[in-house]
């Protein structure tokens, strides 16, 4: 056996993410044949390993043995909802027993900022905590001429100078009341998985309606909240702030301080903060219940502390063979496809900068580090290993009966979308894949429509989006978007995606996107009039941009109708594992996030990184030190105000990490301690924490925060926002 051992190591290494990953679960010895796969991100070796057989099974089975992954329930994370609060875990963790006023008063404290971000308010007087980056995007509307909040901030000397943002709301959880029960009786008779779904859904509509009608739930707004992928069920009532001021928000240069180079880094040095504030009737709000005092203190290091915000969403439930799908198709396509915009906007950006386009390129950037990381993650086998460890676990409990295997279910109904999955992320008619991708959708709607005898007012309609797209056309970074789809579809082309070719007609990527907008009428309003203007011309047509519709958007739709088809199927199944995990572990393990308002805990810690220790915490000298170590240059460059600073300010803490558990979402998210004093403000994560998004690592992943002291030391030094000081209390 270990001569066999020595033989299927040297295998091993030659797949792409540095070894083989064990996924069939050993139920019993007279099924592990028929629940063994292997797994490998490459097509052929596994197709090439269907007919293995019984002696190298049991080889790996042993190697699988040899080398356990141990999977843990904080593997789900702890992104704890406010119903089902673990008290009992954070009494045997942290001696410590929040109480109904404790968790009341933190709900109540806590904001949901916009439909993007997290905030909570700081002072009694409705001051609101978020982040710089969650303000960005809103500020630009606010400039008055002659100011350029990027390059010097804002800060309101006086509340009147206080500028209100339209359309801007934070919204508050007033009340949560569980409907389980409610909708499990409503659903009782459902006989399978896709008529559970559709009864869930009218239940809840049902239930929801219910609700804005309640006269005890007068003046919230109710929401309807699915969690364990319906194993639980809440409704969410809640308080909507519209009249949001802005107070303070730093230089771009510090709350982006490090850039796109910095982000998902530690140690960090970004102020990454505003201060807004909410009125109601012309008055700031009275928050004098519900606000996180300010402590510029901050923890120190082994203190347990908790963010309190919205993480957007996570698929730490999603089994193993959906995250091998994401991690070779869904995640590497988004990817080539996200990374062939940025290199579009750079060059537009270069041509002519804008702060709305340097919006976006940060937007974009985020995500690609962010989906990087997730992919880096799903190739470790470390990672990988607990979530098959885990899946093995639930899956023992779940089978032992002899009851339905939804995990060979779901990974079949996976097997043919993977051919799919290039046509439906990048030709589908929005503009992941440019201009021309929708251009030439519209116009094969057209001819369709002609060739099917559509009636003048539907065609007069639809030639009125032939012709607004066809000017899109004339963008002068159109043929460098149609040259790198061209290139992502070859790239992710199957044998029999004949249609690539042909759209190719043996020319490279930017010869025949030079040929489709050279030779299209599309582009050219005149001539594309005169094409519109005979019925059967369109018909007949030879034009490029008519053509590659005849030839794509028949590709995304068989796509489409493949993925919708196992939609529903796909979608029970998920909920009949999520059901065993709850079987399982019930309410000791959280369910994975909804942009709903969670708290997560952690211990203030730092870790070891790059062959030295990475400390808790990071302080103002460490900002200079790094704008210097890179010749003050942008994004490590700093405004001429903070320039020769006091000692007070360079010996201040800037930003710090915890173990807490965040995601996307989770900025601004305020960060307190077990007396609900804030001492810090959720941003980013660590590198480490970018798998987060599969799976929790207790080990590395960390929440990085701005520390409550560096916030008032820039306030107190930098900004003179002495009036804020002194309503905060910590002169």
């Amino acid at each position: 056996m270990k001569e066999l051992n020595v033989i299927l190591s040297s295998i091993s290494v030659h797949s792409s993410d540095g070894g083989l990953i064990l996924t069939g679960k050993m139920l019993h010895c007279h099924h592990f044949i028929r629940t063994l796969n292997i797994r490998s991100d490459m097509k052929q070796l596994k197709r090439g390993f269907a007919g293995l057989g019984l002696i190298f099974a049991l080889v790996l089975t042993l190697q699988a043995q040899n080398n356990p992954a141990e999977a843990s329930r904080f593997d789900y994370g702890k992104m704890w909802t406010f119903e089902h609060a673990p008290l009992d875990y954070f009494q045997e963790t942290y001696d410590f027993r929040p109480n109904d006023e404790w968790l009341e008063r933190a709900r109540l404290s806590a904001l949901r900022f916009a439909s993007f971000c997290s905030a909570s308010f700081i002072s009694p007087n409705g001051l609101i905590l978020t982040n710089h980056h969650c303000s960005r995007g809103v500020v630009g509307d606010l400039m008055q001429e002659g100011e350029d909040f990027d390059k010097n901030g804002f800060y309101a000397t006086t509340q009147e100078e206080e500028r209100r943002a339209e359309g801007l709301f934070v919204k508050q959880l007033v009340k949560i009341e569980d409907i389980t029960n409610q909708v499990n009786e409503m659903t009782a008779d459902a006989a399978n998985e896709e008529e559970m779904k559709q009864k869930q859904a009218a239940a809840l509509e049902q239930i929801l309606e219910s609700y804005k009608s309640n006269p005890d739930w007068q003046g919230l707004e109710p929401e309807t909240v699915t969690y364990y992928s319906g194993g639980k069920f809440s409704v969410y009532g809640y308080k909507r702030y519209d009249d949001i001021r802005l107070v303070l928000i730093p230089e771009l240069q510090l709350g982006y301080f490090g850039g796109d180079p910095d982000n998902f880094t530690y140690p960090r040095y970004a102020l990454d903060f505003t201060l807004w504030r909410a009125y109601e009737n012309g008055k700031p709000v009275n928050t004098s219940e519900f606000h996180f005092p300010v402590l510029p203190e901050g923890a120190v290091e082994g203190d347990p502390v908790f963010v309190i915000g919205n993480p957007g969403s996570t698929e730490r439930y999603r089994s193993v063979a959906q995250l091998e799908y994401d991690r070779d198709y869904r995640y590497n396509i988004q990817l080539a496809a996200y990374n062939s915009m940025m290199s579009v906007m750079e060059a537009q950006y270069e041509a002519e900068p804008s702060h709305d386009l340097q919006e976006t390129m940060f937007s974009l950037g985020n995500s690609i580090k962010a989906i990087t990381g997730i992919v880096e993650g799903m190739h470790n086998p470390r990672l990988m290993n607990r979530k098959v460890a885990m899946e093995s676990k639930i899956r023992m409990a779940s089978t032992k009966d002899g009851s339905r295997d939804y995990w060979a279910e779901l990974e079949a109904l996976y097997e043919p979308l993977q051919d799919e999955a290039m046509e439906v992320t990048l030709l589908s008619p929005g503009r992941l894949g440019g201009n021309t991708v929708v251009a030439a959708h519209v116009a094969h709607r057209y001819k369709s429509a002609l060739e099917e005898g559509a009636s003048e007012e539907e065609l007069a309609a639809m030639k009125g989006q032939v012709m607004q797209i066809g000017q899109m056309l004339q963008d002068p970074y159109e043929q460098q978007r149609l040259t790198n789809l061209l290139t992502m579809a070859s790239e992710f082309a199957d044998a029999d995606d004949t249609y690539v070719s042909e759209l190719l007609a043996g020319q490279s990527p930017a010869e025949a996107a030079n040929r489709i907008l050279e030779g299209t009428a599309f582009g050219n309003p005149e001539e594309l009039e005169k094409l519109l203007g005979k019925d059967k011309k369109v018909t007949k047509s030879k034009d490029p941009i008519l053509q590659m519709g005849d030839l794509i958007v028949p590709a995304y739709q068989n796509a489409a109708v493949a993925f919708q088809s196992s939609g529903a199927q796909r979608k029970g199944l998920e909920q009949l594992i999520a059901n065993e995990v709850f079987k399982v572990y019930g309410l000791n393990i959280p369910p994975d996030a909804t942009f709903t308002l969670r708290f997560a805990d952690g211990v203030v810690k730092g870790y070891d990184y790059n062959g030295t220790q990475a400390p808790f915490f990071t302080t103002y000298f460490g900002l200079y030190d790094r704008s210097l170590s890179h010749n003050q240059t942008f994004p490590w460059s700093l405004p001429e105000r903070w320039q020769n600073p006091p000692m007070g300010l360079l010996k201040a803490p800037m930003n710090f990490v915890s173990t807490s558990d965040s995601i996307g979402g989770n900025s601004g998210s305020p960060v307190i301690n077990k007396n609900r004093q804030l001492v810090g403000l959720l941003f980013d994560g660590n590198i480490e924490s970018l798998p987060g998004n599969f799976i929790y690592d207790i080990e590395y992943n960390r929440s990085v925060n701005v520390h409550a002291g560096g916030i008032v030391a820039a306030m107190r030094y930098i900004y003179g926002a002495n009036r804020i000081l002194s309503e905060l209390n910590v002169e």
